[in-house]
């Protein structure tokens, strides 16, 4: 029986677990967005928010707790240069799950689990969208028209023959 038992243990060992919630808590933290299933997605969110809320503050002792959840130092640095301030302000709440269906071999349930502060449709922030570049090369015409009868290499079978 599983009465009182809140973690959803996926089906894994302690340790298979703890480093399946590692992997995805970084990639989620370097990408901002990961597309997972939807019960890994329910794991992830309760691992990753109060490491989220450790790194609001940023200190020595908070970075070297955060340092032991993820051991990954890149995310480290991620985490408390970019995703800290935009999240400075909130109050929890620092991912959204979304479902996006069945997975076509198994037709397990996908979801896709984000940081709540690094989407510009939900946020009401405009998007930011890069003119594209024009060159006028592509249209210039050649001005001689000469030039562009002569051939480029002269026979090499007449020169070998006037030898």
């Amino acid at each position: 029986m599983r009465h009182g038992d809140k973690i959803n243990n996926l089906s894994r060992t302690t340790k298979h677990r703890k480093a399946l919630l590692r992997n995805l808590a970084n990639s989620l933290i370097q990408h901002k967005r990961i597309f997972t299933t939807l019960a890994k997605a329910k794991a992830l969110r309760t691992f990753v928010e109060p490491i989220l809320t450790k790194a609001k503050t940023d200190t020595q002792h908070h970075r070297r707790l955060v340092y032991s959840y993820l051991q990954n130092k890149e995310a480290v640095k991620i985490l408390f240069r970019e995703v800290s301030e935009k999240i400075a302000n909130r109050n929890g709440g620092y991912t959204r799950i979304i479902k996006i269906g069945n997975r076509q071999g198994d037709a397990a349930e996908m979801a896709m689990i984000e940081l709540v502060d690094f989407n510009q449709i939900y946020s009401g922030k405009p998007q930011k969208t890069e003119k594209k570049k024009t060159t006028r090369r592509s249209r210039k015409k050649s001005s001689t028209p000469a030039t562009e009868n002569k051939p480029a290499v002269e026979n090499s079978n007449n020169s070998k023959t006037q030898e």
